[in-house]
């Protein structure tokens, strides 16, 4: 029997002239909103499937087989992993791209914020001139910036070493020279990012709360005490957002060590004088596109990836931790 409550109820509805709508209308119109729902969304998951899911899995599947392209698939297993961690070139190749991350990194951190914090200043005239020539590098063909860097690291004929002469120092070697090319490339891989940095920071600090700034003032906070207790806490979403960003670049950086190395007025192999500039992603596109040995390559980028999810891990665990006050 129904309870007395729902008779009322549903006659007090009916007086009303309100019609209660049954229970399995109620879920046909649920489900209807459901299935519209993956009907607007099926094409963006069938696009996610094709690009990212099946490459993934087929790359995965591939870094288990034995392939060179152009004989027949060999499953074995585990061998390709086994045979990363014995060859020496897997390792030198990682550990020059910690260098360029270690490198490169905290250089552009160390100039785009101080350079973000002037830029936000709020006496500074013609503001949107300095950003866009700030960040006109970031918008820049990459292959195009690696070429003329590269003329201009020449040691004959580079602008650098002309004006290193004229000032009666060393002209080295740069591109030519095993002990420098790295560096080299790292200037331009710092040069590249900076725009990208300072207008993330430059976000990040016009977030900040006006009112905090001025009473902090308001208490005799100096310049650096100001930056320290308030704007670098407020700034941590940020700041943790652009060092994963530029750690991720870092490591997956390609473009620059293969334009530069690759050809030119002398002659170089992919990585470099001696493989002193052969970084990670170089070192894959090498055993992949010029050995052939696909099965190989995918191995090495899988070990990447997981490289990348365990550093970025890392990153978000380390600088995720409240600023003490």
């Amino acid at each position: 029997m129904r309870p007395a409550g729902a008779k009322v109820t549903q006659q007090a509805e009916a007086r009303r002239g309100i019609r209660a709508i049954p229970r399995r209308a109620l879920l046909t119109y649920r489900t209807r909103h459901v299935l519209w729902a993956f009907a607007f969304l099926a094409p963006a998951f069938v696009l996610f499937f094709f690009i990212v899911v099946y490459p993934l899995g087929w790359a995965l599947a591939l870094s288990l087989q034995d392939w060179s392209f152009f004989g027949a698939k060999r499953f074995i297993g585990l061998g390709n992993y086994v045979r990363l961690w014995n060859d020496p070139l897997f390792w030198k190749s990682l550990g020059i791209s910690f260098k360029w991350t270690i490198g490169v990194v905290p250089a552009i951190l160390m100039i785009s914020l101080p350079l973000a914090l002037f830029l936000n200043a709020g006496w500074l005239r013609l503001k949107s001139l300095y950003r866009t020539g700030y960040f006109v590098p970031v918008v820049t063909n990459i292959v195009a910036v690696a070429f003329v860097w590269r003329w201009m690291f020449d040691p004959d004929f580079g602008v650098i070493n002309w004006f290193l002469g004229v000032l009666g120092l060393p002209k080295p070697g740069w591109l030519a020279d095993p002990a420098w090319a790295l560096y080299a490339m790292m200037v331009v891989g710092v040069w590249k990012q900076i725009g990208q940095a300072m207008v993330l920071f430059l976000a990040g600090l016009q977030t900040i709360p006006q009112e905090f700034v001025d009473a902090a003032k308001i208490d005799g906070a100096s310049p650096w005490k100001l930056f320290w207790k308030i704007t670098l806490p407020l700034l941590n979403p940020t700041l943790l957002f652009v060092v994963v960003i530029l750690v991720i670049n870092a490591f997956r950086v390609f473009t620059i060590p293969y334009v530069m190395s690759a050809g030119g007025l002398q002659a170089r192999t992919p990585g470099g004088p001696l493989d002193s500039t052969r970084v990670f992603v170089l070192h894959i596109y090498d055993i992949g596109f010029r050995q052939f040995q696909l099965g190989y390559a995918s191995a090495n980028a899988f070990v990447l990836m997981a490289l990348i999810i365990v550093v970025t891990l890392i990153q978000i665990k380390l600088i995720q931790r409240p600023f003490e006050y």
